[in-house]
């Protein structure tokens, strides 16, 4: 009861009690027959006050109660607060329910009541009425009250915990009914959630009731589906397979009609099968399935046809429904499947004919008595055609579990067929006595064998017998084989396993058929209810057995040495070393002048300020104009103070730089001011290039990408990333502003590594830097000091387009412009010239602008620079200046080689003006000593990603004004100079005041790789705290096509996402490349990865497109674009080896449409490849590709469906579904003849069901036949362009297998219909093919995951990687 004690039995409270179940809460009136029963008034009065509070009433001659007040009856005589029936009313209002009703029951116990509750529709107006809430019977005591009045309140407060348990509702309520809340209720909400009932604590209980509906609606509906399609199947006349729904009330093959069928040719089965099982690993992690889902599981697939044993046994050994299912295809034999697993037109026991009838015939009797027919014909052969001895041995097989195999082989090939012994005697006079005991259901068949009729109760199978006698009976048990129509394999099997079990433990030596016989009829109703684990009798029922633990696989961190950390001790014996050579240099002529110099920049007069600043803040922001000195000299004062210190062994300066050329340049700068070479003191490491002392190398100047590569192969996690900066004193990261995603990335890293390293300083700079920006994203962190330094750039006058064209008269109609005559005979203004150039970059007005250039500057030194978008544009740009006098033209881009960047530093040959055309590498960081001129365009080339359409578009836009003022700057480097730009003064206040953050304009794939490549599992929470966080939909795109190409599994990384993060490619380059590795093709992947880098090397002039597209095609018809280009590139290899001459080779380019530049640029991007994949640990440091030692890394380099499957897998999910039109045929006088389709009517598919278009540059734009043993199921594309309509270019096609092997996610139809790849792409095909694949998959992860753990390629490698090329190359044919 809820605050009181049970009331008494008598009449008048019976009464008062009755009475109160008529009145609502607030009426309370006391019946009485006797005037003069004053007592039990007075008793009642009394029990009634000191129960409910409620005084006597003096005014009357009568003792009557007066009523009790309900507000002290439910909540105390202190209660003041409100009651739970005018909560929940107030609630239910709150919610726009419907007025709570009550009910009402009276018991023997007490008054109970229940809520029910209704809410009405605004918009249907249909009422939604919950069933009334109703404590289950084992807690229906707490319901049971004194009084209507406290049932009621009871009811409330339990209605209330029903919608209101996730909230602090009980500290509203009463106290006896808040106890019952945090008591009773609560206990009693655990046990419902505990039972799967949580939903009954839904705060609105009504969408809670329809979901519920609507899922017990969808079960009911699957549940009638399966069983039409049980009764369709039953219902078919040809017997087991896919059942033929033609004619029938639903359609079940609609969508699959015309999809693509995959099959597996039988000995390639058979030997997928045999490696799964041997090699493949079930539930590696050993996840132990809880007694509520293995329920689930078995209850589902029972529900598709599965044996409820078989189901257990799996459900014990596997970690999930999904592996169950597959366990189930992989273990069960064929004659028991569910029939919706088997392939069309399946008949059990078929096989091919062949010329030994005699053989065949035993290998039939054999393998009817449920053994594989593989295994028969292997021990036949081993037997030379003995067919007792092959029966005998194979029960040994079977009784051993394979363990034995080899042993019992050879014992039983020992044997003596010969004498009579005294086991002869013993059998023949069994034998008549088995005659005598069973009549007519024994027959004799041979002197050593017979058959005999069982007569098994309750089972509809007849079971016939047959005993063959062994050759050691009685000492060894007979051979026993049953006969059962329709009674599965491995059953009979596993009676076999048990009946012989049951002779060798009790009937050994003695006469034993009646009694095999008689334990046989007793024992196979039970064998048939329950016929024990499959793996019992995998080694007779399957061509190979499998391990019986499988290892668990572990992901082991390679051991990488990590640095000491520094040793913070003044004065030590290498410190004094370092002071004594730097104070013996200082004194030398060479430093003297040297020093002078520097003292000449605005940055020395800061000396003394950066290096204050440095020491006190963990942070420093040195912002400085160009030419102040900031990138050569600060560095340089850090590193001196601590020489002066006597710190010098401890200093380990890393400075950081946005490019190649950039690093080179100061490295070289800066050890030529400190009169030392580089590689010593001062060093540099780039990308596939280093020069740098451990231990006497004190400043290092790096690219980004290369500290980023140390700190991400550091192990992972935070620990590690400081661990391998333990040796690092202070990190500089120049040109900060550029904001490039490596850089924001680095960030990031630094700001988390200063949080443990608080000896570590940071130096951020940059020449129009947004201070505030950076301060504030260190200030939680780190203490922030700043620096601002004053430029010495020389005057820079500006002229704009409008001024350009007035000084060069230029005529867009001449090459190079008019004289001052004919610019007015021709009538031209500068308005209407500066309307006729538009916004294209025009390059006869930049050699009009270098030639008038020249001539201001006359005899006087100095060089050009013209800052263009891209490297097309530079060799326009070349192409049109080189023909003017006394130029020496260079190029200068981040494509080019180290020596050929170096080419733009040293001055010009005698009589000659070097003119660079560069890209923005040239904005920053790099001094050009002599540059007097800048010609600006104004343009750069920016990747722009849109993650709503998954599109990468690189578009050249105008650059930012910062950019524009750092491109003005290099004119004003040695002395006044002038910048020249080539757009108006409207257009430069249209630009954007700074760039955008790369980070959110470019796909993050990349960057989110590497991210869980250190350990980080919560990426989108990692780069929200970037300083411009992406985004949030980049990121969700980036993870999810990171598990479509199989690099994160989950959470976790795979095999392959730890390759793709060690290697600094373009993700589908890298995941190329690992495959072409493992997969024996690595070089012509690197070419193919490298042609994507760069691009093709097919040239298409306007006037002869096709003769080009044609060219193309020939060197592979019909193979697709890439593997045209990897020919290409193959044969000019072979002209380059054949013919030296530069002549001969540049005309033969020019026959086939080839560009000899891009076709360069492809080998040096190849020789890159190699060696970061050499550094990534994946190829040995001696590569070469004709050694010996790497010839299984490309002996498979000319198999061309080989690379097909592998550009596939590259560029999944970039797929697009081929779909071919009903075949045409024509006659002939052979008869029909099927006909190629057109190739306007084969259509392209991608995973959103979008249709797309082969781009009329393809090779493949006119196909009509494809390659391969089986018509390609999919275009493999490596970009899709939206113009007109939506093309797909760089094409490739692909087989089934392709997409099988390395698609997306494979799902099996369990309507028997086939495969589903990656939730899109259909195929017909037999289950098991999905599950023998899926496998092998995992195989190959395996693999990857053992060259991740620096194992040697082995055996067991070579075989997985073998079968899954064969697979690819023959579409699973045996050949």
């Amino acid at each position: 009861m809820v605050g009181q004690s049970k009331r008494g039995g008598n009449g008048v409270s019976k009464k008062t009690a009755a009475q109160q179940t008529q009145n609502t809460e607030d009426s309370y009136i006391v019946f009485s027959n006797a005037k003069d029963d004053a007592t039990n008034k007075k008793a009642s009065s009394k029990a009634s006050a000191s129960k409910d509070g409620v005084a006597e009433n003096p005014t009357t001659g009568e003792d009557v109660p007066k009523k009790p007040d309900t507000r002290k009856l439910i909540g105390g005589a202190s209660w003041t607060g409100k009651l739970p029936v005018n909560i929940l009313s107030e609630h239910c209002q709150k919610q726009k329910w419907e007025k709570p009703e009550y009910t009402m029951a009276k018991s023997p116990e007490g008054f109970s009541s229940m809520v029910i509750l209704k809410a009405m529709n605004p918009k249907t107006k249909e009422m939604s009425i919950l069933p009334s809430f109703k404590l289950p019977p084992t807690y229906k005591h707490l319901a049971m009250q004194s009084t209507a009045v406290e049932a009621r309140h009871f009811a409330a407060t339990y209605a209330l915990f029903r919608v209101c348990s996730m909230r602090n509702m009980h500290m509203m309520l009463p106290p006896n009914y808040r106890d019952l809340w945090k008591g009773g209720f609560d206990e009693l909400k655990k046990e419902d959630v505990k039972d799967g009932k949580g939903w009954m604590y839904e705060a609105d209980p009504f969408a809670a009731k329809h979901e519920r509906e609507e899922a017990q609606a969808l079960m009911v509906k699957k549940r009638e589906e399966r069983e039409k399609q049980r009764a369709r199947e039953a219902d078919q006349p040809m017997g087991p397979g896919v059942p033929k729904l033609n004619g029938g009330p639903r359609n079940n093959m609609r969508g699959w009609t015309k999809v693509p069928k995959v099959e597996m040719g039988k000995r390639t089965r058979v030997q997928v099968e045999d490696m799964v099982r041997r090699h493949g690993v079930w539930n590696p992690h050993a996840v132990v399935l809880s007694e509520f889902q293995k329920r689930n599981i078995l209850n589902e697939l029972v529900e598709l046809g599965f044996r409820k044993s078989h189901i257990e046994e799996a459900a014990d050994e596997c970690k999930d429904r999904e592996e169950t299912l597959e366990w189930l295809l992989i273990h069960v034999p064929e004659d028991d499947l569910p029939r919706w697993s088997l392939p069309e037109g399946y008949v059990a026991g078929i096989s091919m004919a062949s010329g030994n009838i005699k053989r065949e015939a035993s290998i039939k009797r054999l393998s009817d008595s449920g053994y594989a027919a593989e295994i028969c014909e292997t021990l036949l052969d081993k037997f030379d055609g003995n067919e007792a001895m092959t029966a005998e041995a194979l029960q040994n097989l079977l009784f051993h579990d394979g363990e034995d195999e080899n042993e019992s082989l050879l014992d039983i090939s020992g044997l003596a067929v010969g004498s009579k012994s005294e086991g002869d005697e013993v059998w023949k006079e069994e034998l008549e006595t088995l005659q005598s005991i069973y009549g007519y259901r024994f027959r004799k068949i041979s002197s050593d064998t017979c058959q005999i009729e069982l007569e098994v109760p309750r089972c509809k199978n007849s079971f016939v017998l047959s005993i063959r006698k062994s050759s050691l009976y009685p000492s060894t048990p007979p051979i026993v084989s049953l006969s059962a129509p329709g009674l599965p394999a491995y059953i009979r099997l596993s009676m076999y396993r048990q009946v012989i079990s049951y002779a060798k433990d009790n009937l050994l030596n003695q006469p034993m058929v009646f009694n095999l016989v008689d334990w046989l009829e007793s024992d196979i109703p039970r064998i048939i209810e329950n016929p024990g684990k499959l793996r019992d009798v995998s080694a007779a029922a399957t061509t190979a057995s499998e391990a019986s633990q499988a290892q668990t696989t572990k992901n082991r961190k390679s051991l990488r040495r990590r640095p000491l950390p520094i040793q913070w001790r003044p004065g030590n014996n290498e410190s004094m070393k370092i002071l004594s050579r730097s104070r013996a240099r200082a004194e030398t002529p060479q430093q003297r002048k040297m020093l002078a110099g520097r003292q000449s920049l605005p940055a020395w007069s800061l000396r003394e300020a950066i290096v204050k600043t440095v020491g006190e803040n963990q942070v420093t922001i040195i912002s400085g104009e160009t030419g102040s000195g900031k990138s050569t000299q600060s560095v340089q004062f850090v590193l001196d103070d601590m020489i002066q210190r006597q710190l010098g062994s401890a200093a380990n300066i890393i400075c950081t730089q946005p490019r190649r050329i950039s690093a080179l340049g100061l490295a070289d700068r800066v050890s030529d001011e400190r009169c030392s070479v580089v590689g010593d003191e001062v060093g540099y490491a780039i990308r596939g290039e280093s020069k740098q002392k451990p231990g006497i190398t004190k400043i290092t100047f790096v690219t980004t990408g290369v500290l980023l590569r140390r700190l991400q192969t550091s192990g992972g996690s935070t620990d590690d990333v400081v661990a391998a900066l333990a040796d690092v004193s202070h990190v500089v990261v120049d040109e900060v502003h550029e904001r490039s995603l490596d850089t924001d990335f680095l960030l990031i890293l630094l700001r988390s590594v200063l949080q443990q390293r608080k000896d570590l300083k940071i130096l951020l700079m940059s020449a129009t830097l947004d201070a505030g920006v950076f301060e504030r994203y260190f200030n939680d962190t780190a203490s922030v000091g700043k620096i601002e330094i004053r430029g010495r750039t020389f005057p820079v006058d500006d002229y704009y387009l409008d001024d350009v064209v007035s000084m060069t008269n230029f005529n867009p109609g001449s090459r190079y412009g008019a004289n001052d005559e004919e610019a007015t005979n021709n009538g031209q203004s500068v308005a209407s010239t500066i309307q006729a150039l538009g916004m294209r970059i025009n390059y006869n007005l930049i050699a009009a602008t270098v030639m008038a250039i020249d001539a201001q500057l006359g005899s006087i030194e100095g060089g050009i620079l013209i800052f263009l978008p891209g490297v097309m544009e530079i060799n326009r740009t070349l192409d049109a200046i080189r023909s003017l006098p006394n130029i020496y033209a260079l190029p200068l881009h981040a494509s080019l080689m180290s020596s050929e960047q170096r080419r733009v530093f040293p001055p010009a040959p005698k009589g000659k003006r070097k003119v660079i055309a560069a890209t923005n590498v040239a904005e920053t960081s790099i001094t050009i000593e002599d540059i007097v001129a800048v010609i600006d365009t104004g343009k750069v080339k920016e990747t722009s990603f849109d993650p709503q359409n998954n599109m990468v578009k690189l578009e050249e836009v105008w650059a930012s004004r910062a950019a524009c003022k750092q491109r003005r700057g290099r004119a004003g480097r040695v002395r006044a100079g002038k910048c020249y730009k080539l757009y108006t003064r409207n257009a430069e206040a249209k630009m954007a005041e700074r760039p955008e953050p790369e980070i959110r304009r470019v796909p993050l794939e990349q960057l989110c790789l590497s991210v869980r490549a250190m350990g980080i599992t919560d990426i989108p929470s990692f780069l929200a705290s970037t300083l411009t966080p992406p985004e949030s939909m980049a990121v969700e795109g980036a993870i999810d096509l990171l598990g479509k190409m199989g690099a994160l599994e989950g959470d976790e990384l795979t095999a392959l996402g730890q390759h793709l993060a060690m290697i600094p490619a373009d993700l589908r380059c890298g995941k190329l490349m690992v495959h072409g590795a493992i997969f024996g093709c690595l070089e012509a992947t690197l070419t193919i990865a490298s042609i994507l880098t760069i691009k093709s090397p097919f040239i298409s002039p306007q006037t002869a497109r096709e003769e080009s597209k044609a060219a193309r095609a020939a060197f592979a018809p019909s193979q697709g674009d890439l593997l045209a280009d990897l020919a290409a590139f193959n044969a000019w290899l072979d002209q380059r080896q054949s013919n030296p001459s530069y002549r001969t080779l540049r005309s033969w380019c020019d026959t086939h449409f080839l560009s000899q530049q891009t076709l360069s640029d492809i080998s040096s991007t190849r020789s890159q490849y190699v060696a970061s994949l050499t550094e990534a640990g994946f190829l040995p440091v001696s590569y070469n590709p004709s050694s010996p030692a790497a010839s299984h890394l490309n002996a498979h380099n000319n198999s061309l469906p080989l690379l097909r499957a592998l550009i596939a897998a590259a560029f999944n999910p970039q797929l697009a579904r081929i779909e071919f039109p009903s075949t045409k045929y024509a006659a002939s006088i052979s008869g029909a003849v099927a006909l190629d389709p057109e190739a306007r009517t084969i259509k392209y598919f991608t995973p959103d069901s979008s249709r797309v278009f082969v781009h009329p540059s393809s090779t493949l734009f006119d196909a009509q036949v494809f390659p391969g043993a089986a018509p390609p199921v999919c275009l493999a594309y490596f970009s899709k362009i939206a113009t007109s309509k939506v093309f797909v270019r760089d094409l490739v096609p692909c087989g089934g297998y392709a997409a099988l092997m390395f698609g997306g996610r494979l799902e099996l139809d369990t309507l028997g219909r086939g495969i589903v790849v990656g939730g899109w792409l259909r195929m017909r095909g037999w289950a098991r093919i999905g599950v023998l694949v899926g496998r092998l998959r995992g195989m190959v992860e395996e693999v990857l995951r053992r060259r991740v753990d620096g194992g040697t390629w082995g055996k067991e490698d070579e075989e997985v990687v073998g079968v899954v090329r064969r697979l690819v190359e023959l579409e699973g044919m045996d050949r």
